[in-house]
């Protein structure tokens, strides 16, 4: 018998096709997959499948049999469908909002029968392609905090990417500034709260704070004349939003997960959230007309955290002469609509800066579909988003 993998070591948001050859004719196997999270806490995910006439399971095409992790064909569903072993995975994340950036993480997959195990084979998921080169920025030195990560040199200039996260506070999108700048795009996750040198909680938070940021994004080597785009998950929406209109000659564009149309009040106690030049940004829609580049907002459509569907619709529709803006909203997806696909992640959220338990909504199967689906447009919205024209 033999596990066939169609990669052994590949970044973390590639699909591998998994193959099983050389079993009998319509026997019953279990495939297990494992991996072990930051903590060192054991996360597994099993199927059962019967193998075809010709001794084969072939995980794209396959359909579990029942009583496993997950129901549906789904050549990843063993990555995305991971527990806690001894625990669910409701509200616990195999990568948590503020983890330190590993450069891999190793899936080991077993084949059994009949409680005998008859083969294994382990795969490595990488955060970053060779190459990538990292470094913390830091309020005493850069007047930002967060993590940049740096395309390999000498490859072709595509938009760079200010990441940030929502209400979790601090630095939670590393890994997705990782796999950005994995793909080309030079990225940097900042933390805009609840870290050394920022407010403690989201109140008063200057826009001013984000356009530093920019612009030190775009004095970076390799982003040159590149555009810079904004994405900004949950909360982090509402200063995607505010920058690419506040700053449309520096910030072009933006990229919105589980968004806000509104700019919605502090937290935890209310106030104000955001302020520019001194004084407090208003409670209000948000007006996009001065936003110089494209926008895309990313939903689901059982975001129970906040009514973010309709809110990307709104900001998927652009007025007549302003750059092209798009809404993506998925079926069964709830507020973890995002970003970078198959890893197991919660459809509940204990906010770490409030103590509170979050409603998520979706399925996580509705997630990781969604996931698989929205990255590849990200990526490829990303791509187009046009270099700057001199003027």
């Amino acid at each position: 018998m033999s596990v066939g993998v169609s990669a052994v070591g590949s970044l973390a948001d590639a699909a591998v096709h998994l193959r099983i050859t050389g079993l009998s004719g319509g026997e019953e196997v279990t495939v297990t997959s494992s991996a072990d999270d930051h903590l060192g806490r054991r996360w597994a995910a099993h199927a059962v499948f019967r193998a075809d006439r010709r001794g084969t399971v072939d995980l794209d095409s396959a359909t579990p049999l029942g009583g496993g992790s997950y129901a549906a064909v789904d050549g990843m569903g063993l990555f995305w469908a991971m527990d806690p072993v001894g625990a669910p995975a409701s509200q616990i994340a195999f990568l948590p909002a503020f983890p330190e950036v590993r450069s891999s993480f190793e899936v080991r997959i077993t084949v059994a029968a009949r409680g005998r195990e008859l083969g294994a084979r382990t795969l490595t998921r990488r955060w970053s392609a060779d190459g990538v080169t990292t470094r913390a920025v830091a309020v005493t030195a850069d007047h930002v905090a967060g993590q940049l990560f740096l395309p390999p040199p000498g490859g072709p200039v595509r938009s760079a990417v200010l990441v940030f996260g929502g209400s979790e506070g601090g630095d939670s999108q590393k890994y997705t500034a990782a796999l950005l700048a994995s793909h080309g795009h030079p990225a940097l996750a900042v933390a805009y709260f609840a870290e050394p040198g920022l407010p403690a909680t989201l109140h008063d938070v200057p826009l001013e704070y984000f356009r530093t940021a920019a612009h030190l994004l775009a004095a970076q080597p390799g982003v040159g004349s590149a555009p810079v785009v904004a994405m900004g998950y949950s909360r982090g929406s509402e200063a995607a939003l505010l920058i690419a209109e506040e700053y449309p000659d520096l910030v072009r564009g933006a990229v919105v997960y589980s968004p806000s149309a509104q700019v919605n009040g502090g937290l935890p106690n209310g106030g104000d959230a955001w302020t520019v030049d001194g004084r407090a940004v208003p409670h209000r829609l948000i007006p996009l007309d001065r936003v110089s580049g494209p926008v895309l907002a990313v939903a689901g459509a059982d975001d129970r955290l906040w009514p973010s569907p309709g809110w990307a619709q709104s900001i998927g529709t652009a007025g007549p002469g302003e750059p092209a803006r798009h809404a993506l909203v998925y079926p069964d997806a709830g507020h973890g609509v995002g970003t970078f696909p198959y890893l197991s992640a919660p459809t509940r959220f204990v906010n770490p800066t409030s103590g509170r338990v979050d409603e998520l909504g979706g399925t996580r199967a509705g997630n990781a579909a969604a996931q698989a689906a929205g990255w590849p447009q990200v990526l490829d919205f990303l791509d187009r988003v046009p270099t700057p024209q001199p003027r």
